[in-house]
């Protein structure tokens, strides 16, 4: 245990009285000198900025059983401090307006002319609160500690009255622009000089910046309160526009739900159509069949009996057509119908019918009998859909309906 060279006190270090400040690229220690006494150093290859205040590790170390823990003087070393962070100046708040702070005084030394002017705003700022002076070495710093515990004020060896003064006003200037600038008062009252004062101009400076500073929170005050209120206005709209929207697509939906049902109920409709129809043309099949069958064991004339099993046969045949034709219809089929429709409008549905039928390879005199109409009608109406459809005299309709069908 190592003792002080100044005052010959015990020099009390322990582990937990330090703090890693990695990003910024230092370590906070601090010592116990004696009972009283708190030196705050750092440790680091460069010169740093300090990032923060370190209250907690302060905290952890006046409160340490065995110590003193009020009326406290803290030295701080300041070797490799050159600048302050924001976050560090408005930290100094809380040893400020700490009612229960425990420093009797602050004593910096070791000041780097970078960080000069920053210690002697802090001391500006807080000098109603903590004294604060700024010595050279450790042993002017510990000296100053032992002339406070003796009553005695600290003295700087200038009694100029002039000096004195110039002084004085640098602190008022630097209190001024440091509750400003760190703790962000914009409202503090600014004592200023007489007209012919020679510091009048920088205290009147200092009155209108912070004037200024004001104007200027004010005047982003009422731009935020714009943006929030046309925010708010945009938001409101948007809400409008979103609950018509979800009305809109609930109306669409009960109406998409009405026409699903509408489609499953005709669906169903008509696939009991077609299951009657199925079950007819099989009952009328198997009817012209057994006719069939009844007409070949006939005693008749043979020229008379040909004629009857051909318009037979012919019927049974058109029936199995018919029932093709009313069956067995595959997404396919519904898929080039729709694409039928929409190249040539003007189809009618008969010749839709017939193009499907033509794509299927149906035959001129299959498709004749499954509509009803003579052969030479059927080559009639082909002729027109050929012209309908604007094919050339040496295009294949068939040929086009197919490729359409192809086409994606």
């Amino acid at each position: 245990m190592s003792t002080c060279p100044v005052t010959h006190l015990t020099v009390a270090v322990h582990p937990a009285w330090t703090k890693e400040h990695k990003k910024a690229g230092y370590t906070k220690v601090i010592q116990r000198i004696g009972q009283d006494i708190l030196l705050a150093a750092i440790t680091a290859d460069r010169d740093v900025t300090l990032d923060t205040l370190d209250n907690d590790l302060l905290q952890k170390v006046t409160q340490e059983p065995g110590y003193s823990q009020e009326h406290l003087y803290l030295l701080w070393d300041m070797t490799h401090v050159i600048n302050l962070s924001s976050t560090y100046k408005k930290e100094t708040a809380s040893i400020i307006y700490n009612p229960g702070n425990p420093f009797k005084a602050i004593i910096f030394y070791n000041v780097d002319s970078r960080a000069r002017t920053l210690t002697e705003t802090f001391a500006a700022i807080v000098q109603d609160t903590i004294p604060v002076y700024i010595q050279e070495t450790y042993t002017e710093a510990v000296s100053t500690i032992t002339e406070l515990k003796n009553g005695t004020t600290p003295s700087y060896g200038d009694e100029d009255p002039s000096r004195a003064r110039q002084a004085t006003k640098k602190r008022e200037f630097l209190a001024i622009m440091g509750r400003m600038s760190w703790l962000g008062m914009l409202d503090q009252n600014i004592a200023i000089p007489p007209h012919d004062d020679p510091y009048y101009v920088f205290f009147k400076a200092m009155e209108q910046l912070q004037q200024d500073l004001q104007e200027n929170i004010s005047q982003e005050s009422r731009e935020l309160d714009f943006i929030r209120k046309n925010s708010e206005e945009l938001l409101r709209e948007q809400n409008i526009q979103l609950n018509a929207q979800q009305e809109l697509y609930k109306q669409l939906k009960q109406q998409l739900e009405k026409e699903k049902s509408a489609l499953t109920s005709r669906l169903a409709s008509q696939e009991m159509e077609l299951t009657r129809i199925s079950t007819a043309i099989a009952e009328k099949t198997s009817t012209l069949k057994h006719l069939l069958e009844i007409i070949r064991d006939l005693d008749i004339e043979p020229q008379q009996k040909q004629q009857m099993q051909s318009a037979c046969e012919s019927m049974i045949e058109t029936e199995m057509i018919e029932k093709k034709l009313n069956i067995e219809l595959t997404a396919t089929d519904s898929e080039f119908l729709v694409k039928l429709q929409k190249k040539h409008p003007n189809l009618n549905q008969r010749e839709l019918r017939i193009g499907l039928l033509i794509k299927l390879n149906y035959d001129t005199r299959e498709i004749a009998r499954s509509i009803g109409i003579s052969t030479r009608g059927m080559e009639s109406i082909r002729y027109r859909m050929h012209k309908k459809i604007g094919l050339s005299r040496h295009q294949s309709i068939k040929s086009y309906l197919n490729e359409l069908a192809m086409t994606a």
